[in-house]
């Protein structure tokens, strides 16, 4: 569609999230989806979620649930993520912290704080479909974050505009289930001073670690560097979506005061500030619960990785790659060269009735056509063993 004289040039850039139109074809009767990253509805804790919003709107904070609020955030809900935080190993106090309306408008936030048009933005190849939306909209070019490129060869490809941030998700990526080791995370640090330049962690699987021992948050091992968290270069996004539930659209941001200030304007003219009521019922169920939900989500999401990885296993044909993700939703599948994740997904949707996500959408420049990405989030392990003898059947063919 040609784009309207009146729009700003920045729209020819927006596309429609191939993943938000692929489940538009999920109510079809009989699909079997990897595709979205959705966590499992009969884990979320409704009956808590129930009590919560009813105590919000009993006599005694209705008022204050139904009403206005400050930008920053619900105040009990920020005093919590202190201590999460400190859990994690990151120290901040409450104004180092803003709720915002899931991590997604986080990143937005964060493309209009620091990208100008021409400006470079440091993304993986491939990375998370949404941020590569988020910051489209504000022009950059992006160039590929890895560890075989120094700072002076970044300058130099960036041209007139600047290297404003890094962004990666450190464990268990989106699209690739992958994580960065301790080694890897302070490479970056260093590549980030070098360029002096953001870096941005997106924390939204950090807590969905199936094996292994953690790894400390890129924020922890940087205040562990400077000692503070005022002199700290990295912006930590984290969220409720993939813990508790993504409907209510509770996510936040721990940095600076500085960036969280400049934040704070940006949501002042947004939206104000996120929904009031949900703050308030994230808060009472994350104190309430929070520390013995997440094992049971562990358990279920281990369980459902581990079949796909040993159905992968017995189904796929040769010449088929796939990680082995510690945590997160994602498998990652590198089909044989020349084979289109695209085309397979309409034959698999034709034949076997089986939906996954093309891979080339998580590539800035549209590389990457022979891979896909599955989730077993959102499947049970029967399900998950079907779909995938269906998909090795279709490639097989």
């Amino acid at each position: 569609m040609s784009q309207h004289p009146l729009f700003a040039t920045r729209t020819s850039r927006m596309k429609a999230s191939e993943i938000r139109e692929l489940l538009k074809l999920l109510d079809q009767p009989g699909i079997i989806s990897f595709a979205g990253g959705i966590p499992d509805p009969a884990l979320f804790p409704a009956d808590a979620f129930a009590q919560a919003f009813q105590q919000a709107l009993g006599p005694d904070m209705q008022a204050q649930a139904l009403q206005y609020s400050v930008s920053e955030g619900y105040v009990p809900l920020r005093q919590w993520l202190v201590q999460h935080m400190h859990e994690i190993g990151v120290e901040c106090d409450i104004d180092n912290i803003l709720i915002t309306s899931g991590s997604q408008q986080a990143l937005d936030y964060l493309g209009k704080l620091f990208l100008s048009p021409g400006d470079t933005a440091l993304v993986g190849w491939p990375t998370y479909l949404g941020a590569l939306a988020a910051f489209n909209a504000y022009e950059p070019r992006f160039d590929r974050l890895n560890g075989n490129q120094g700072a002076k060869e970044y300058k130099a490809a960036a041209g007139e505009g600047a290297v404003k941030f890094a962004y990666l998700s450190a464990d268990f990526a989106n699209p690739t289930g992958e994580t960065v080791d301790l080694q890897g995370r302070e490479a970056l640090l260093d590549l980030a001073e070098e360029l002096d330049c953001a870096l941005i962690e997106d924390g939204a699987y950090q807590a969905l670690r199936y094996d292994g021992d953690p790894i400390p948050p890129i924020l922890s091992l940087e205040q562990a560097r400077k000692g503070s968290i005022e002199d700290c270069r990295t912006i930590y996004c984290g969220s409720f979506s993939k813990t508790l539930s993504p409907g209510l659209r509770m996510g936040w941001v721990v940095a600076s005061k500085p960036v969280i200030s400049q934040m704070v304007l940006l949501k002042q003219a947004a939206d104000l500030h996120s929904a009031t009521i949900n703050q308030m019922a994230v808060h009472q169920v994350a104190q309430a619960c929070f520390d013995t939900h997440i094992p049971k989500v562990r358990n279920v999401y281990r369980a459902r990785r581990d079949v796909m990885l040993n159905a992968l296993e017995q189904h796929m044909p040769e010449g088929v790659d796939w990680t082995r993700p510690e945590g997160g939703m994602f498998i990652w599948v590198t089909l044989p060269e020349g084979m289109i994740g695209s085309d397979l997904l309409a034959r698999a949707l034709d034949t076997v009735k089986v939906a996954f996500v093309p891979g080339q959408a998580f590539f800035p420049d549209g590389s990457g056509a022979n891979t896909i990405r599955l989730s077993f989030s959102n499947s049970d392990e029967a399900t998950i063993r079907e779909g995938i003898r269906r998909l090795g059947e279709v490639l097989r063919a």
